[in-house]
């Protein structure tokens, strides 16, 4: 009887322990999704080259996977991930291409702009929630079930258009915040020459955005930068679009 009460009390603080790990596990997963979401968002918005920003796009849900792949202790296999990703994303993939294509007329340059961050948010969303669902259920990146993975994709797409405008948006006041916290307001001193306004340093163009996310990630796989120098880094780039 004791020792029924003993393995009793052993697997509910064990279960208990498990619920948790799995909460914080869950937690992790979904602040992973969230930044390369807003990343995708921005490479969509911003890359200026037609069919490029398909390309950034690609490069960002990549890292992704891998890292929620670290996230679940999951292998990561980089040619398994793109097949995966190329197929559960064929359907929409020709809106992107022909909205990426209209980037060729200067005028609707601008238009097409927003539609495509939303496109490419979505989508990037979308994605890392069928890798996080098809994780937490326990599979990994060699036994997806295509049909249920496309099935669920194009759900979270959907979803992942107006969660993707929210997340815009939080950034947004947050950096806002930010800014207005760190301004330090001086008065005007009487017969003072007004100080010359600076010149706010230009912005890195999408490409420039890409290729250095690509050294950061180098960076990492090479041992240079730990797993967090790596994410506040990145967080950092992506910043800059703001």
């Amino acid at each position: 009887m004791k020792k029924q009460l003993f393995d009793f009390a052993k697997n509910t603080l064990k279960n208990s322990f498990m619920s948790e790990q799995n909460v914080e596990r869950s937690k992790h997963a979904e602040t992973v999704i969230r930044t390369h979401t807003l990343a995708a968002a921005a490479a969509g918005g911003f890359v200026r080259l037609p069919v490029a920003d398909i390309l950034a796009i690609g490069a960002v849900q990549l890292d992704m996977i891998r890292q929620l792949c670290r996230v679940y202790n999951i292998e990561f296999a980089e040619a398994q991930g793109k097949a995966v990703v190329s197929s559960i994303t064929s359907a929409t993939l020709g809106k992107a291409v022909a909205g990426s294509a209209i980037k060729f007329i200067p005028i609707l340059n601008l238009v097409s702009a927003i539609p495509n961050a939303i496109f490419a948010g979505a989508s990037t969303y979308a994605v890392g929630e069928v890798f996080k669902i098809h994780f937490e259920r326990g599979g990994t990146i060699l036994d997806f079930e295509m049909e249920r993975a496309k099935k669920l994709y194009k759900e979270k797409f959907e979803k992942g258009k107006k969660v993707t405008e929210e997340w815009a948006k939080e950034e947004k006041i947050r950096k806002k915040g930010a800014t207005e916290n760190t301004d330090v307001p001086q008065e005007a001193k009487p017969n003072e020459a007004a100080a010359p306004v600076a010149e706010k340093a230009p912005q890195p163009n999408g490409q420039e955005i890409l290729a250095k996310l690509k050294e950061l990630a180098e960076m990492r796989d090479s041992g240079v930068l730990s797993e967090e120098e790596f994410a506040t880094m990145k967080k950092k780039l992506i910043d800059m679009f703001g």
